[in-house]
């Protein structure tokens, strides 16, 4: 799974792929109605590659909770009722036990099960390792 080009942009919902960087932007595509604008640094854009959840021990990387999601979801999407916040808190343990429950909210939940299902319904979600820098760096010469 390849997180490096699929970006959250601050106070727009889904999530968007980096087509192409210009000079002062980015320019990106909507992975749910296809649409293409250009995103600016002080619009909040974030790489999901650079996301991590807190956790008891260290932070774990949102790649590693999808690859989770997926094994437990055998490669579908997430069922669980977006309504209910103990069972979004009981469904986020069973994918991540060591979560710390006092820095992720329920609003971060509902973001990464949102997160997922859009990547699930893009076959964005395997359980494969995202290559390394070095790795691509290396291949490349």
């Amino acid at each position: 799974m390849d997180l490096s080009k699929v970006l959250s942009i601050t106070g727009k919902g889904g999530l968007f792929l980096l087509v192409s960087k210009g000079n002062n932007c980015f320019i990106v595509e909507s992975l749910t109605d296809k649409k293409r604008f250009p995103a600016f640094s002080h619009d909040g854009v974030a790489n999901l590659e650079n996301i991590s959840i807190f956790t008891e021990e260290e932070d774990v990387t949102l790649q590693s909770v999808f690859q989770s999601m997926y094994k437990k979801e055998n490669g579908g999407k997430c069922t669980v009722s977006m309504n209910d916040n103990n069972a979004l808190k009981a469904y986020f343990a069973s994918v991540l036990p060591n979560y710390d429950r006092e820095r992720v909210y329920v609003s971060n939940i509902k973001k990464v099960i949102s997160w997922y299902n859009i990547l699930v319904d893009h076959k964005l979600v395997d359980l494969e390792e995202a290559p390394k820098a070095e790795e691509t760096a290396e291949k490349a010469e």
